[in-house]
């Protein structure tokens, strides 16, 4: 009995001991809570303004992530690149082509495109010996992989020959496997009368038309003959749900009426067919003077890096009266498509004003 009981009293001390070493434990949890989990901050919102740049006939194609930038010189062709377009302005151009002086393609170089077709780059650009009856398009082609690099092949003059006659802004619709170039034109080898036109082609490879061309549209409304009847700058879209429209620009680019028109293709059409293109009675973009936008126009398109969202790259002059020339600016905006499948371009975005940019830049 007597061992018993001293037994107990020993493990007494040893009871206490872990009690307060518990309530140690206890007290030291509760006045040292675990940290909370960092929050991170939402990632901020990339945004632009228009203007981009001053320029005019902007043109843009796009390939493994990188947009390649092109717009009128007056005397040379030079080639931005970027991977985003809302840093445009950032980019440092080179010049990729200066043609021989006095040649018939060396004064007023204009509209140049870019295009990547059967695995090498073309440039097609306007240009003629300083004669406004001159002015015809061109073509130049390059093997390399990178069109900032190699060499720039002069291929010469691409054109129909029942319209051979002054001819600018050329551009390249594919349709259903087959390749047709477009290009603004005047009815006769005079040029007399000022009405441009837009005439299509079948080509037979990048630098060469076959058949005869045919004219798609000429200027009828009254919203495509301010100053003088003018259609140009013709410039193809396909909608996500394969509808084929051409976009082109009315009414001379030196008035404040400068706008855009739109040609669709009826499904199973044929691109050559004039009657398988209908018109649009109203221009689809139109200027905007409480925003700073006159003679919004000579439009190109690009998609965003992940390719979610559509946009339209154009210039536009920030005033009234400031004409075709040096004051133009280039401006971009993200346009969505009709319950119809058409294109609804909306109005022209204010200068200055906070722009998202196209999703996916970094």
């Amino acid at each position: 009995m007597m061992n018993n009981r001293i037994l107990k009293r020993s493990e007494l001390p040893l009871i206490i001991l872990g009690m307060l070493i518990a309530v140690s434990l206890s007290c030291g949890k509760s006045s040292n809570p675990a940290p909370a989990e960092p929050v991170n901050p939402p990632p901020a919102v990339s945004s632009f303004t228009n203007p981009l740049m001053n320029g005019a006939d902007p043109s843009v194609f796009q390939k493994d992530g990188v947009y390649y930038y092109l717009q009128t010189n007056g005397s040379s062709i030079s080639l931005w690149t970027t991977t985003a377009m809302s840093k445009l302005a950032s980019s440092t151009p080179k010049t990729v082509f200066t043609p021989v002086a006095g040649a018939q393609n060396s004064r007023n170089v204009w509209a140049p495109e870019l295009f990547f077709l059967d695995g090498k780059w073309y440039i097609y650009y306007t240009a003629g010996n300083g004669n406004d009856v001159s002015q015809r398009t061109w073509v130049l082609e390059n093997s390399s992989a990178d069109p900032t690099t190699g060499t720039w092949v002069d291929k010469g003059r691409i054109f129909s020959a029942n319209t051979d006659f002054w001819a600018i802004d050329g551009s390249v619709l594919e349709v259903n496997g087959s390749r047709y170039f477009l290009w603004c034109g005047r009815p006769d080898v005079t040029n007399v009368n000022l009405t441009q036109n837009i005439y299509i082609a079948k080509m037979s490879n990048p630098y060469t038309i076959e058949g005869a061309a045919t004219k798609l549209t000429e200027p009828e409304f009254n919203w495509e003959r301010n100053g003088f009847g003018v259609n140009e700058g013709p410039q193809a879209l396909t909608s996500p749900d394969n509808k084929v429209f051409l976009i082109y620009s009315a009414s001379y680019c030196g008035t404040d009426d400068y706008a855009l028109g739109m040609l669709s293709l009826k499904a199973g059409g044929n691109p050559l067919v004039q009657a398988d293109w209908s018109k649009s009675a109203q221009p689809v973009f139109t200027k905007q003077p409480q925003n700073n936008a006159f003679g919004p126009g000579h439009n190109s398109f690009f998609k965003s890096p992940d390719g979610k969202e559509s946009w339209i790259i154009y210039h536009a002059n920030s005033a009234t009266n400031q004409g075709c020339a040096d004051k133009r600016n280039i401006r971009m905006q993200k346009f969505s498509y009709k319950t119809d499948g058409s294109p609804d371009f909306g109005q022209p975005l204010a200068t200055g004003l906070k722009t998202t940019s196209p999703s996916g830049e970094k």
